[in-house]
């Protein structure tokens, strides 16, 4: 398969989706008509009888053609077991059953990990290597991604519920081509000479911070495990990495390559566990002098808040989102529906970044909520191994249930559900693509980050008032905007505070793209030349010169 830029490959992906004809749902199995008891949600929505695109949701689950090898932690180039001995469950989201048991790393795995990268990047040769050759390690890194294409996407589909062909046609391509971005850059960073008020030879050098850690989300494993390795190895660093419980086997495979690919033993490290213990371990440890972490916002605060009281290591946080999706009166409204089902519904709407708040302009909104209805029930959700699935399971019966709550709340708290609102099947953490109108800036649904498909539409009457209540937001991660304007879209972009904006579009991650957001979305950005700059320490050193010809 040609492997192309990640912006490219999301638009494809897009177009072909939208482009599809769309198949008239099958009939629904009397079961799923009702509403089905999952956290107290039977008899909430007495009535509402969808027809989904559900087949494969009710069908026995497809055997992934990928087997389980790499379940120890990864430290000093080797797979061992934990310091204690114990294991964890990983489960699949499609039946909650065990794929396998996973290494529990805690605090005494970390002081290992740490211990080794440590010694790697004081006494290995990763940060003596030249450039170059880090960079022809990284490369070859990436030609190993690609010749694993299928057992990676095989084993991120198994382990989170995304289904194969988004894992396979976007997301590992997309790992690929970040690596190969990163090891453009290993021989490319360089310092400055500048020019003193005296006879002096001043030297700006940007070094290696030294051994970072990084902890990772389950939403988007490979692709974060990317974000966070590459630029901390082209610029010399060395690393542990603590990989999301719930789905720790693609980081483990993908570092097997790394390894195989020549990185020298001690460089990359990879503890499986548990936030309170193994990501406060690493968080809070004096050897570490920089972590960087993905995840929720509350969590964010936790490790701001170890990094502080430990050695004030520098931090990086990609946080929570709840981005508004603007659509403006100017819009062609079908083409703002599938956009807008896109940003919501993507990897079952459990995005950072998901445009979750969809304001339209009440000259289109009535028809943009029963085209935005007739979308939803036109999803497939079912096995995310089937060919032609959009939607896969939630990623556990925690978020699962969680996402069931939020549902609950919009209804009690009077928006009106146009579509969805329950479970599908009674195996695994299916649910149904969800649709509220009439939502209110102060409900829950609207304020708070979901990370599921449930779609919230807002109406708004006139430009100032939707930068407003855009804006009315602890978060500031990304919007889009939706217009044939381009002094509307000029508008937008720069008022809304927020780190991304993306118009007449929407999910463009590409390599040289920084990513990150305004305030409580985090600090610091990933991607692109600036993520460089979190990896990276700069030292001024001033010579005195004599009898110089010039200055």
């Amino acid at each position: 398969m040609a492997r192309r830029a990640a912006s490219s490959l999301v638009s494809r992906y897009l177009l072909a989706r939208a482009s599809a004809p769309a198949a008239a749902p099958p009939a629904v199995p009397s079961a799923l008509r009702r509403p089905v008891p999952a956290d107290g949600m039977r008899g909430l929505l007495p009535g509402v009888l969808q027809r989904f695109s559900t087949a494969a949701a009710v069908e026995e689950p497809i055997t992934p053609s990928v087997q389980v090898n790499y379940t120890k932690l990864l430290i000093n180039g080797n797979f061992v077991d934990s310091a204690s001995g114990k294991t964890f469950p990983t489960l699949d989201p499609r039946t909650g059953e065990v794929i396998a048991h996973v290494a529990e790393g805690d605090a005494e795995d970390i002081n290992r990990a740490v211990a080794a990268a440590r010694k790697a990047f004081d006494e290995g040769p990763w940060p003596k290597m030249t450039a170059y050759e880090r960079s022809r390690i990284l490369l070859r890194f990436a030609d190993l991604i690609e010749k694993h294409n299928d057992e990676l996407a095989a084993l991120e589909t198994w382990d989170n519920g995304k289904p194969y062909e988004q894992a396979a046609q976007i997301e590992v391509p997309m790992v690929a081509r970040l690596m190969r971005y990163y090891a453009g850059w290993a021989d490319k960073i360089h310092g400055l000479v500048v020019p003193a008020d005296g006879p002096h030879h001043v030297q700006i050098l940007h070094e290696p911070i030294g051994v970072a850690g990084q902890i990772i989300p389950w939403n988007f494993p490979l692709l974060m495990f990317a974000w966070k390795v590459g630029p901390a190895l082209a610029c010399g660093n060395t690393l542990v990495l603590k990989t999301a419980e719930q789905t720790p086997l693609s980081a483990l495979y993908i570092s097997k390559l790394l390894h195989e690919a020549g990185l020298p033993e001690g460089v990359v490290n990879v503890v499986s566990g548990f936030g309170p213990s193994a990501g406060a371990a690493l968080a809070s440890h004096m050897d570490v002098d920089k972590v960087a972490f993905t995840g929720s916002t509350d969590t964010g605060k936790i490790i701001l808040e170890l990094a502080a009281k430990s050695n004030l290591k520098s931090v990086t946080l990609e946080l929570g989102g709840k981005s508004p999706f603007i659509i403006m009166d100017d819009a062609d409204v079908d083409h703002a529906v599938e956009l807008a089902h896109f940003a919501l519904f993507f990897n079952q709407g459990q995005c950072c970044c998901a445009g979750s708040r969809t304001f339209v302009h009440e000259r289109v909104y009535d028809e943009f909520v029963e085209k935005a209805k007739a979308r939803a029930l036109k999803r497939v959700v079912g096995d995310p191994f089937r060919k032609g699935v959009e939607q896969g399971p939630q990623i556990n019966n925690e978020q699962f249930n969680k996402i069931l709550r939020y549902i609950r709340s919009g209804v009690d708290s009077g928006a009106n559900l146009v579509t969805g609102g329950d479970r599908l099947g009674d195996k695994g953490y299916y649910i149904q693509p969800t649709i509220f109108s009439d939502v209110q800036d102060g409900m829950k649904i609207a304020q708070e980050e979901i990370f599921g498909p449930v779609q919230s539409i807002l109406k708004f009457k006139n430009l100032n008032e939707v930068i407003k209540r855009a804006n009315a937001s602890q978060y500031g991660l990304a919007a889009g905007v939706f217009t044939n304007s381009l002094d509307t879209a000029n508008t937008l972009t720069r008022a809304l505070r927020v780190g991304t904006v993306w118009v007449n579009c929407f999910d463009i991650f590409d390599a040289a793209i920084p990513f990150g957001g305004y305030k409580m979305s985090g600090i610091g950005r990933e991607k692109g030349i600036d993520s460089l700059k979190n990896y990276l320490q700069v030292k001024a050193v001033v010579t005195p010169i004599k009898n110089a010809a010039w200055l």
